[in-house]
C-alpha cells in the first residue's frame, strides 16, 4: 500500500497566497452586504461609550500616507475599543471650506469668480467638495476602516453650520469676541488674515539693513549730533516706521567713529563693530535705555519723526539694541505704539502692494519695495550696511508664500480672558506622549488673541450684523435667527439675501433709526470650522458624546485642531472636549526625508494596497514607532509582507490541521493535556495578555512583534515543527493527537480575534474557514480572555529551562549538519551528557523528548566531565551529535531499528505499523 495515504496530511480551503488586492475588495462587499458597522453597533449597545472623535481631513486630492496612518491608527483603536467591553461609534468628518477649493476652481477648474455672484461661486464650491469626498470615502473604506462612512459629519452641512453659529454666539456672550485694529498675518497670496495655526515656517533669503536715525530732539540728554542705528530684514517697513524701541534695563554707547556718533547697546558693540566694518571706535558716553525715552529722531527720507520708546520685548539677541518700530506691521510694535499715543501706520494693502501712505514706493508689492527703498536709504546717506541672509519666514500654510504682518480690522476671540482655564484644560487632559502636554501648554500660555476673520467667500460667514452709526449687533436673538436659518437652508443665505431679511421678523435697533442695517462679509477661520466640532458633531449626534475619549491626529495639531478645539470648547463649556490627546509623526521616504512629487519618493497607499494590498499597510502602520516620524519605502513594505506571510502561513497550518477536529467531541481537557500543551497554552495566554494591553496602551508595534515572535518562536520553530510528528502520523483519535488540535484551536480562535483590528481582511477570512462558530465575523466577538491553567508559573518555568537546553541541541545538531556529520535533524542521534539539574529537569519530563527534538535517537549518557572530546560543549550540557542506527521510515520518516519487523510492513516502523493496522485495517 501507499503509506502515505495514511497519513493525516493537512486539508485546508485557506490559500497560502494571500492575493490581497484581489480578494480585500471581495471582503468589503462582504461587510457592506451585512452592514458590518451596524452590525457591531447592535452587538456593541448598552456597553459603556468609547468615543474617538475624528480630524476632519481636508476635501481635496487623494490621500496620502499621512491619511493612511491616521485612519488605519484609529481603526485599530476603535476595533479593539468595540472587541473590549466598549460601544465605540466611529463617525468620520470632512473639513471643506477654505482657500484650497477656492483656488482648485479659480486655477484647475477655471472659474472665473469674479463674474459671477459669491453665493453662486460657494455653490461651486460644495460641489466640489462633496465629490473630492466621495473620492476620499472610497480610498479610506479600501484601507479597512471600519465607521458611518454613509452618513459623516462635513463641515459644510446646514446642522454643523447652526452649532458653529451657537459657538460663537455662546463666546460672544461670554465677551470673548470682539473686533479690532491690530497685526496680524496677512498672507498677500491668500488675501486674508491668518490665524497662528494657518503658519509654517520656510527658509527665505531677505535683504539684511543697518540703517541710521539722526536725533532731532535729544531732551537734554543727547547733542542732537547722534544718530540711532537699527537693523531689519524687512525694508519694506521703513516707510510705516514711527518710532525706536530700547530696553530700559540695557546700557547704550554712545560710539565716534570717522567724526559721527552713533547710538547701539552696549552688549551689541563688538558685534556691530564687526559687521560695519568700523575702525578704532570710540565710546564717548554710556547711558541706560530708560534715559533715551521720548528723544525723537528723524525718519530717514520723510518729513516726520520717530519716538524713542522703552520695550521690555527688546533683547541683545541679534541687531543694535534700537528696535526699528512700526506699530502697522508688528505685534509687538503695535503694543509699545499704542501705550506711546503712535498712529497705526499700514502702507500696505490687501495684495501686498504699498499705498498712498508710503509716497515714491505707491503701487509696488511689497518685496519688489525692499530694492528702491534701500537705494533711497543709500541716498539718503542713512543706510550703514547691506547684506543678504537666509533665515526661518512664516508663510502661507496654504500657498507657500511669505505673509506679512499687517494691521487692519480683525474679529479676534480672546485668549487673555480664558488662557487660565485653557491650561488647567490641558493639564486635566491624558497626554500620549507625554511630551504633547507640554508643547500645548506652552502654546496656550504664549499665544495672543486668536485672529478668526477671513477675507474669503467659501466659509461660514461671521454673524454679525451693523446699524446705521456702525454699531456691532450680536444677541441672542439674532445668533438664534441666524442658526435657526443655517439650519434649514445652510449658510449661503447670508450671500443670497439682505441684512434685513436676515434680520428677526419685526427686529428694531436704536443704531438704526431708519430701520437700515448692514452685515459683517468676512468668514470665520476654517480653524473655527473645525474646532466647532465638538458642539457641532458630540453635541448635534444622537450616537456620540461630550467630551470625546480622544483625539487623535498628526503632530502638527498641536496648534491647529487641538488647540482651537480646546479654545471654543473651553470658551462655551469650561471644559476640555476630549479626555485625551494621542498624536503620531509625519510619513517619510525610507531615508527619511519628506515625501515630494519634485524627489519622486512619493508612495502612494492606493499603489501600495494595489499591488500588496490594504492588510499590508495596516500591517506596517503596526510595526511602526508612530508617535515619532516614520518611514516607509517599497523595501520596508516588503519586509512587513514577510511578516504578513509567516502570519498567514501560520494560520493556514492551524486550519489545515483541524479539519478533522469537532471541538464540542475532540477537545481534550485542560487537565488532561500534556504539559507540554499546558506549556503552548501558558505561552498563548501570555501573548493574550501582552497584545491587550498594548492594544489599551496604544502600543502597536508591541502586537506586531509579540504574534510575529509568538507565530515564528513559539509556534512554528518549536510546538507546529515537532507535533507534525504528531499530527501526521498518529492514527485519528489518538490522545496526543487530539491533545494538540485542542491547543491550535484555542490558538487558532485567539490569535484570529487578537489580529482582528490591525488584519481586518485576513481576521475575516480565516474567520470564514473556522468550523464552529455561530457569528458570521471575528469583529462580533470580544478579545479573547486568557485559559485557566494549574501550576501555569511552574508549567512556563520548567519549559523554559527545557527550551533553553532544546537551542542547545539545536545548534549542536547545525553545527554537525555543516560538518556533514547529519543532513536532517531526523537523521541524528543525540547524546547528552548532563550536570544534575539538567538530568533532574528531563527526567521530570514525560514527553517524548526525543520527538520534541525532531531526532530519531536520545540519550542522556552521563554527567557533563564524563563527555568524550567530540561532543560540543554549552553551559549545562555536553552534546555529542551522531548517526542514528538503523533505516529510515517510508512513513515517518524517523530513522530507527524497528524498520521491518512487522513483516506486514517491511517499509515502515514498529510504531507506523501498529497505526497502519488499528487505523487502516492494513
Amino acid at each position: 500500500m501507499e503509506y502515505k495515504d495514511t497519513l493525516l496530511m493537512p486539508k485546508t480551503e485557506f490559500p497560502m497566497r494571500g492575493n490581497l488586492p484581489n480578494r480585500e475588495p471581495q471582503q468589503q462587499e462582504k461587510w457592506e452586504e451585512m452592514d458590518i458597522y451596524k452590525k457591531v453597533q447592535e452587538r456593541t449597545k448598552g456597553r459603556p461609550m468609547f468615543v474617538l472623535h475624528d480630524g476632519p481631513p481636508y476635501a481635496n486630492g487623494d490621500i496620502h500616507m499621512g491619511h493612511a496612518l491616521n485612519k488605519v491608527l484609529k481603526d485599530f483603536i476603535v476595533r479593539f475599543k468595540s472587541m473590549s467591553g466598549y460601544h465605540a461609534p466611529y463617525v468620520p468628518g470632512w473639513d471643506t471650506h477654505g482657500l484650497p477649493i477656492e483656488t482648485a476652481l479659480t486655477k484647475n477648474k477655471k472659474v472665473k469668480r469674479k463674474e459671477m455672484t459669491v453665493a453662486a461661486f460657494r455653490k461651486l464650491c460644495e460641489e466640489y467638495a462633496y465629490g473630492q469626498i466621495d473620492n476620499q470615502r472610497e480610498q479610506f473604506m479600501r484601507l479597512g476602516v471600519r465607521g458611518d462612512w454613509f452618513n459623516p459629519y462635513i463641515t459644510l452641512k446646514p446642522e454643523y453650520e447652526a452649532q458653529q453659529i451657537k459657538v460663537f454666539g455662546d463666546m460672544a456672550k461670554n465677551e470673548l469676541i470682539y473686533k479690532g485694529l491690530k497685526p496680524v498675518y496677512w498672507s498677500p497670496s491668500s488675501e486674508s488674515a491668518l490665524a497662528e495655526a494657518e503658519i509654517e515656517y520656510q527658509d527665505k533669503r531677505s535683504p539684511s539693513i543697518y540703517v541710521a536715525f539722526q536725533v532731532e530732539d535729544g531732551k537734554g540728554v543727547l547733542d542732537g549730533s547722534e544718530r540711532f542705528i537699527i537693523w531689519t530684514t524687512t525694508p519694506w517697513t521703513i516707510p510705516a516706521n514711527l518710532g525706536i524701541a530700547v530696553h530700559p534695563e540695557l546700557d547704550y554707547s554712545v560710539v565716534e567713529v570717522n567724526s559721527e556718533k552713533f547710538i547701539i547697546a552696549s552688549e551689541l558693540l563688538e558685534t556691530v563693530t564687526n559687521t560695519l566694518e568700523w575702525n578704532n571706535p570710540k565710546v564717548v558716553n554710556i547711558l541706560k535705555g530708560a534715559k533715551l525715552e521720548n528723544v525723537v529722531a528723524k525718519h530717514p527720507f520723510y518729513d516726520r519723526t520717530s519716538l524713542v520708546m522703552l520695550g521690555d520685548h527688546v533683547t541683545t539677541d541679534a541687531g543694535t539694541g534700537c528696535v526699528h518700530t512700526a506699530p502697522g506691521h508688528g505685534e509687538d510694535d503695535f503694543v509699545i505704539g499704542k501705550k506711546y499715543g503712535l498712529d497705526v501706520l499700514c502702507p500696505v494693502d490687501a495684495k501686498g502692494n504699498m499705498t498712498e501712505e508710503a509716497p515714491g514706493f505707491e503701487g509696488l508689492f511689497y518685496d519688489e519695495a525692499n530694492k528702491p527703498i534701500t537705494e533711497k536709504l543709500q541716498e539718503v546717506g542713512a543706510l550703514l550696511k547691506l547684506n543678504f541672509i537666509t533665515h526661518s519666514y512664516p508663510h502661507d500654510w496654504r500657498t507657500k508664500k511669505p505673509t506679512i504682518f499687517r494691521a487692519t480690522a480683525q474679529w479676534f476671540a480672546s485668549i487673555d480672558k480664558i488662557r487660565d482655564q485653557l491650561l488647567q484644560a490641558v493639564a486635566e487632559t491624558k497626554w500620549v506622549p507625554a511630551w504633547g502636554e507640554t508643547r500645548l501648554f506652552n502654546m496656550v500660555r504664549d499665544r495672543g488673541d486668536w485672529c478668526i476673520s477671513r477675507q474669503r467667500a467659501w466659509g461660514v460667514p461671521i454673524p454679525v450684523f451693523y446699524a446705521e452709526n456702525g454699531q456691532e449687533i450680536i444677541t441672542d436673538e439674532t445668533i438664534d435667527h441666524v442658526s435657526a436659518l443655517f439650519r434649514e437652508h445652510g449658510s449661503n443665505i447670508w450671500f443670497e439675501k439682505e441684512a434685513k431679511d436676515l434680520l428677526p421678523e419685526g427686529f428694531t435697533h436704536e443704531g438704526s433709526p431708519n430701520g437700515i442695517f448692514s452685515k459683517e462679509m468676512d468668514i470665520m477661520d476654517v480653524w473655527f470650522d473645525s474646532g466647532s466640532s465638538h458642539q457641532s458633531v458630540l453635541e448635534e449626534r444622537d450616537d456620540l458624546v461630550r467630551p470625546a475619549d480622544l483625539y487623535l491626529e498628526g503632530s502638527d495639531q498641536y496648534r491647529g485642531w487641538f488647540n482651537s478645539s480646546l479654545t471654543t470648547s473651553v470658551a462655551v463649556t469650561g471644559k476640555a472636549p476630549y479626555k485625551g490627546i494621542l498624536s503620531h509623526g509625519f510619513a517619510l521616504d525610507g531615508d527619511g526625508r519628506k515625501m515630494s512629487k519634485s524627489l519622486g519618493n512619493v508612495v502612494l497607499p492606493s499603489k501600495v494596497m494595489n499591488q500588496l494590498g490594504a492588510d499590508i499597510l495596516r500591517l506596517w502602520v503596526a510595526s511602526v514607532d508612530y508617535q515619532a516620524d516614520v518611514r516607509v519605502s517599497d523595501n520596508i513594505l516588503k519586509q512587513v509582507a514577510e511578516v504578513y506571510r509567516k502570519i498567514r502561513n501560520t494560520f493556514r497550518f492551524l486550519l489545515g490541521n483541524l479539519a478533522d477536529f469537532d471541538p464540542s467531541k475532540d477537545a481534550v481537557a485542560v487537565n488532561e493535556l500534556r504539559e507540554v500543551d499546558q506549556y503552548m497554552l501558558v505561552k498563548l495566554n501570555n501573548l493574550i495578555a501582552k497584545v491587550k494591553k498594548s492594544y489599551e496602551d496604544y502600543e502597536f508595534a508591541g502586537i506586531y512583534h509579540a504574534v510575529h515572535n509568538f507565530c515564528t518562536i513559539e509556534l512554528s520553530s518549536f510546538y507546529l515543527d515537532f507535533a507534525k510528528d504528531i499530527l501526521y502520523i498518529e492514527g485519528q483519535n489518538q490522545h496526543d493527537r487530539r491533545a494538540i488540535q485542542t491547543v491550535l484551536y484555542e490558538t487558532l480562535l485567539a490569535l484570529t480575534k487578537l489580529v482582528t483590528p490591525i488584519l481586518p481582511h485576513t481576521a475575516d477570512e480565516v474567520w470564514s474557514h473556522i468550523e464552529f462558530v455561530e457569528e458570521e465575523s471575528a469583529q462580533l466577538v470580544d478579545m479573547p480572555e486568557a485559559l485557566t491553567i494549574e501550576n501555569a508559573n511552574v508549567i512556563e518555568e520548567k519549559w523554559d529551562k527545557f527550551m533553553a537546553l532544546r537551542d542547545d541541541v539545536l545548534k549542536a545538531l547545525e553545527v554537525a549538519r555543516n560538518e556533514k556529520v547529519i543532513g536532517k535533524s531526523l537523521a541524528a542521534k543525540v547524546t547528552l551528557y548532563v550536570n544534575a539539574e539538567a538530568k533532574s529537569l528531563l527526567d521530570s519530563i514525560e514527553e517524548n523528548v526525543q520527538q520534541l527534538f525532531i531526532v530519531s535517537g536520545l540519550e542522556v549518557a552521563g554527567d557533563k566531565e564524563q563527555a568524550p572530546e567530540t561532543a560540543q560543549q554549552f553551559n549545562d550540557v555536553a552534546i555529542l551529535v551522531t548517526p542514528a542506527d538503523g533505516e529510515t521510515c517510508d512513513r515517518c520518516w524517523v530513522v530507527t531499528t524497528t524498520v521491518g519487523t512487522d513483516s506486514d510492513h517491511p517499509s515502515i516502523c514498529d510504531r507506523c505499523a501498529s497505526v497502519v493496522k488499528e487505523n487502516y485495517n492494513a
